[in-house]
């Protein structure tokens, strides 16, 4: 099947290439987190730049505003889930979202809001590559693997369980999100950042061999052997999905999210994933996620994303032809 490469917008517009279509779709909830401001996530990404740096690039942009759903209302845990019916109106609504541009040949990108409405974006994705005959692969950078059950998770909140809902494991109304479960296979996925897993949840990722790149992996190998690793097999038709839990982040560098963990990536290796991800020329969609403006400094981990995005889309230093890529070539 013959695909459009998703090289960076500047360096299409140098090989004579339309620009990339990209499609801002804000979904302004914490519904499935256990903390409340993640609903803001979405303003403080706009706040900070995030249309104009990505048109920077040369990708052109539409913000499609907010999809909308219902109020959080706090409740406790039901059968094993809190806020399980409001969790699941949200992530019909983002799967429609992005499933519409997608059919549009647009790229979306999700601004959460928490974690757990990627169980209605990704689920879209897999729908429109099954559509597509396409293969896919999910990025997942994250503080947590999120793939705990109502068996496992110590709190019922949504938002640490969207990859085992998308794998098969969870309720039913958020598993026939997308029309097939599972909407995608644990092979499909590789987790980069990790260093919060439940001890029930952990033993459950080894069950299922899940591809996990913990920081003791990247403290071990560093970021540029995990990446190629985790990047490795992807072949010319493989639309890359990266869902982006600010999370992963150092809470020096990034304070503004629910879920802090000590020991996350520094900057130089976030900018390096992304640098590295961004040489494949695959990203086709994309979250952005956790968020935290309640528990930020001045808008600073916003700020932070949006500079981490640019360099998904291509923003590097120099014009070079990376080392584990070298058919790509990636502009300033």
């Amino acid at each position: 099947m013959s695909t459009t490469h998703l090289t960076p917008g500047l360096a299409r517009a140098t090989a004579g290439l339309p620009p990339v279509a990209a499609s801002l779709i804000g979904a302004p909830t914490d519904i499935g987190a256990s903390d409340r401001g993640a609903s803001m996530g979405p303003e403080a990404l706009r706040v900070a730049g995030l249309h104009a740096a990505l048109t920077q690039r040369g990708l052109d942009v539409v913000d499609c505003g907010n999809v909308s759903g219902p109020p959080n209302p706090g409740l406790i845990k039901v059968n094993g889930y809190r806020n399980l019916p409001q969790v699941t109106a949200w992530n019909h609504e983002v799967h429609d979202a992005v499933y519409r541009e997608l059919a549009d040949h647009r790229l979306p990108i999700l601004l959460g809001g928490d974690h757990s409405l990627s169980v209605g974006s990704i689920s879209a994705v897999a729908r429109h590559c099954r559509d597509q005959a396409r293969p896919l692969r999910v990025l997942w950078l994250d503080a947590h693997a999120d793939f705990n059950t109502r068996e496992l998770s110590p709190s019922g909140s949504l938002h640490g369980m969207p990859v085992s809902c998308l794998c098969g494991f969870g309720p039913r109304e958020l598993l026939q999100i997308g029309g097939v479960s599972p909407a995608v296979s644990p092979r499909w996925v590789r987790q980069i950042g990790i260093r919060s897993v439940d001890s029930g949840e952990r033993r459950f990722v080894h069950e299922q061999d899940l591809d996990v790149f913990d920081m003791r992996c990247i403290d071990e190998m560093g970021v540029r052997k995990v990446m190629e690793l985790a990047l490795h097999d992807m072949d010319e038709d493989t639309h890359l999905h990266v869902s982006f839990d600010v999370d992963c982040l150092d809470p020096e560098i990034a304070p503004g999210v629910g879920t802090t963990v000590p020991g996350g990536l520094s900057y130089r290796e976030a900018q390096l994933c992304m640098e590295m991800i961004a040489d494949t020329g695959r990203v086709a969609s994309l979250d952005i996620m956790e968020l935290n403006p309640a528990l930020d400094v001045r808008n600073k981990t916003a700020v932070l994303a949006v500079d981490l995005v640019e360099s998904l889309f291509g923003k590097s230093t120099l014009m070079r032809k990376p080392l584990a890529f070298p058919n790509a070539l990636i502009d300033t």
